[in-house]
């Protein structure tokens, strides 16, 4: 009887485990079926009913093997330079499809919808928010191994976090900052004549190695009061943790991919853990540092701060810190050293844009002074005549207002805008919808994602005419407003509206000092070895280095 009872209740149980394993299979197989055929066909005919075309739904990838069969193809030859016509190498996929089925289209990232606006009016409209229906798109679990910083947040969060870092890139602040810039670029450029010294008059020099540490020693000089070599493990770091993330992201519409234990998975977690170690060193360091002051007037200092004077609800934990340290390394690295890589390619192509530049420079600063602060924002000369041959075309109304002894001459301005416009460093930006809304005519549904192809609007003939190709920094000789063909937004390098990027003044002051002390020392043309391979790995980035014959002026 007792066996009896043993065996029954054990077939009982078996039966109830084997009950709830096939309820969690019906559970499962019901979740995979809405997430990857029942909503991806839904949301798919509620945007074709519209009158919207593009790529049709592949169970389960999307676009994903079109994607990289495309870049690969285009990323397998560089191309001829002087030629701007990188968004077919860039973006091949999102470019044909556009070319395809027209300025608003749909693609898939894997069963997710992404609709492609590439109409300016409507990408202004959007990263503008002004209904409050868009949001940041970010993969949560991805993201975060780089940053869950602000670029990341949404509504109040990010409203409070935006307050708080704000004080450290007012005008004053980066007054504040110049020395610190001045200083780098220096070390920089007596490391570059050290190497023409040895090499005898000229030398071959890969920018795209050396932009990455002058930006690096420039944050953590400037943002966290810490010394380069403290900073060039973090930022080496996330510089790896960006290139695996990127390939992470090719097989991230498979459930659990982050969870199984390959390779990338495995170092990505470590590199993490790192940067995040180090930068809490950074942060303990710098509290026992502060006692009863203020902390300094830097990024670090501004947040640890706030949680000392502000209440509860305003404060930072340290992990929240942690994650703006992440970012700030990343992003303000990657930023500046890709601006000041394509600067000086660019220059290399076209060398009478470079001597423009270099005359307006050493008529304003000299040879040996360092710029100063007033001098990088209008870069002013004595007299006019040294711009008797410039092609800049200023109107008369400004022509009028300005005295003649003080002509300014904008043209390194205008040269890095320019560059921002063939070269921009983020290529696309994302945002997903929080409710139904309607733009543009269409009602999209909440949670459809919405790309904007910055690229492809920096290079679209209907908004810059029909040299949209060539490189004319005289386009922007009347500021950025008036540089399109009618006006209208298109010159979107940093974001637009209220989340335009925070540190945009902070990379364009360093872009300025750094080209300024280059130009200064230095002229330079396109290496032999030079191939142009423009990609993408999270910022646009020459695939294969960009090098360069440096000579003494």
């Amino acid at each position: 009887m007792a066996l009896a009872s043993f065996v029954g209740e054990a077939v009982s149980t078996w039966s109830l485990l084997c009950g709830l394993a096939a309820l969690l299979l019906m559970w499962a197989a019901s979740h995979a079926a809405e997430r990857y055929c029942l909503r991806p066909r839904r949301l798919g005919r509620a945007l074709r009913a519209q009158g919207l075309s593009g790529t049709a739904y592949r169970f389960p990838a999307g676009d994903f093997a079109e994607n990289v069969r495309l870049s690969q193809e285009a990323q397998s030859q560089p191309m001829s330079p002087p030629c701007h016509d990188i968004v077919s190498r860039v973006l091949p996929h999102l470019h044909h499809t556009v070319m395809e089925h027209g300025e608003v289209c749909i693609t898939w990232f894997g069963p997710i919808p992404r609709v492609v606006i590439a109409k300016p009016e409507l990408v202004s409209q959007i990263l503008s928010n002004k209904s409050g229906h868009f949001d940041k798109f970010t993969n949560n679990r991805l993201g975060e191994l780089i940053s869950r910083g602000i670029g990341s947040l949404d509504g109040e969060k990010w409203a409070t976090r935006r307050r708080i870092l704000n004080p450290a890139f007012h005008l004053e602040k980066l007054k504040g900052m110049l020395p610190a810039f001045s200083t780098c670029c220096a070390e920089m450029v007596g490391r570059w004549e050290s190497k023409l010294c040895a090499a005898g008059g000229s030398h071959e020099l890969d920018v795209w190695q050396e932009f990455p540490d002058l930006a690096g020693d420039v944050i953590s000089r400037t943002a966290f009061g810490s010394s380069f070599e403290e900073g060039r493990r973090i930022f080496l770091l996330q510089v790896e943790q960006a290139e695996r993330v990127m390939k992470a992201f090719q097989y991230m519409y498979i459930p659990g991919y982050l969870f199984l234990p390959t390779e990338n998975t495995k170092r990505m977690k470590v590199i993490k853990r790192e940067v995040e170690g180090l930068l809490r060193g950074i942060i303990d360091k710098r509290e026992l540092a502060m006692g009863d002051d203020d902390g300094g007037g830097d990024l670090l200092g501004l947040m640890l701060q706030s949680n000392r004077t502000s209440g509860s609800g305003q404060r930072m934990s340290t992990e929240d810190v942690i994650e703006e340290l992440k970012l700030f390394y990343f992003a303000g690295m990657e930023t500046t050293a890709a601006l000041l890589t394509w600067t000086l390619v660019v220059l290399g192509m076209h060398p009478e844009w470079q001597e423009r530049a270099r005359e307006e420079v050493l008529g304003v600063f000299g040879s040996d002074d360092t710029p100063s602060f007033d001098g990088l924002s209008r870069l002013k000369t004595a007299s006019p005549s040294s711009c008797k041959n410039s092609p800049v075309r200023l109107s008369p109304a400004i022509a009028n207002y300005i005295h003649p002894n003080s002509l300014p001459i904008i043209q390194v301005t205008m040269i890095l805008n320019e560059v921002l416009r063939l070269y921009p460093p983020a290529v696309t930006m994302n945002r997903k919808t929080s409710k139904e809304t309607q733009i543009g005519g269409i009602t999209y549904p909440a949670d459809v994602v919405l790309e904007m192809p910055i690229i492809l609007l920096h290079h679209s003939p209907d908004l810059w005419g029909d040299d949209v190709l060539e490189f004319k920094p005289e386009r922007f000789a009347e500021g950025i407003s008036k540089a399109t063909k009618d006006g209208q937004p298109g010159f979107f390098p940093f974001g637009w509206g209220s989340r335009i990027c925070i540190g945009q003044n902070f990379t364009l002051l360093e872009a300025k000092m750094a080209l300024t002390m280059i130009l200064q020392q230095f002229e330079w043309w396109l290496s032999p070895s030079y191939a142009h391979a423009p990609c993408t790995v999270l910022t646009l980035q020459p695939q294969h280095g960009a090098q360069i014959i440096l000579k003494s002026r």
